[in-house]
């Protein structure tokens, strides 16, 4: 539905029904939950992508849950699996990190999210989720701003996982600088830096700088990256290809 969605950008409820093979009520009920997601709008007799058409460089949320989703779900395994219990974990935003959230969930771990979904996402069970304050980026769902980065100055964890919107041999890089701020300031905090990233953020240089990539002690990746990794083997401490 998402994806029908994202791609005729504004649709109809009856429209959506007849493409998806289903009920009228069970798209009404299917749209709610989008909604309260904060994934579409609801207008009348139809539903819009949310943000879905305005002018940015960086994709939207919605955008990006639709891209390389298995590739995502691998990568947060793989990542989940490095963290034993009882440890901290800081999660950064993004759909990759929406990954290992889930994977977490349940889990005995403390999770800091930077991301309003991601914590969402995680809180189940044992997980014991904290979100500090800041300016959440409408569309985005991420936490930015001083506020945020201040109070990544109190917390000690044991690992940070780091997206990122590109990676090349110079380091990792962002398209804003309020996400790269407090990229930086979680790494200054973590033990441990894991960088997780399907093969599609390789070669790519974006906006800003947030770290070179000996900062980074865990590359996690998927196996597209593999024809791509030669140049990266002696810059990064490990990598991890899944």
């Amino acid at each position: 539905m998402i994806d029908l969605i994202v791609e005729l950008k504004r649709v109809g409820t009856t429209e959506l029904a007849a493409k998806m093979g289903i009920s009228l009520p069970t798209v009404r009920r299917d749209v709610a939950v989008l909604e309260q997601a904060g994934l579409v709008s609801r207008t009348h007799g139809g539903v819009v992508a949310r943000g879905i058409g305005e002018s940015t460089t960086e994709p939207l949320f919605l955008e990006k849950l639709r891209v390389h989703q298995n590739l995502k779900t691998r990568i947060g395994a793989a990542a989940a699996a490095t963290v034993d219990n009882n440890k901290v974990v800081i999660l950064d935003s993004g759909t990759t990190s929406l990954a290992i959230a889930r994977e977490l969930a349940g889990r005995p771990v403390t999770v800091v999210a930077m991301d309003l979904k991601v914590a969402e996402a995680a809180a189940s069970g044992a997980t014991e989720v904290h979100v500090l304050g800041g300016r959440i980026r409408n569309g985005y769902y991420s936490i930015v701003g001083s506020w945020m980065a201040d109070a990544l100055k109190g917390i000690r964890a044991d690992v940070f996982f780091m997206a990122a919107d590109a990676i090349d041999e110079t380091g990792v890089t962002n398209s804003t600088l309020d996400e790269a701020e407090v990229k930086r300031a979680a790494i200054a905090q973590a033990a441990r830096t894991t960088l997780v990233a399907d093969h599609s953020k390789l070669n790519l240089h974006s906006f800003v700088s947030v770290c070179p990539l000996d900062a980074v002690n865990l590359f996690i990746t998927d196996r597209g990256a593999e024809p791509l990794l030669g140049p990266y083997r002696d810059k990064f401490a490990d990598i991890q290809v899944v």
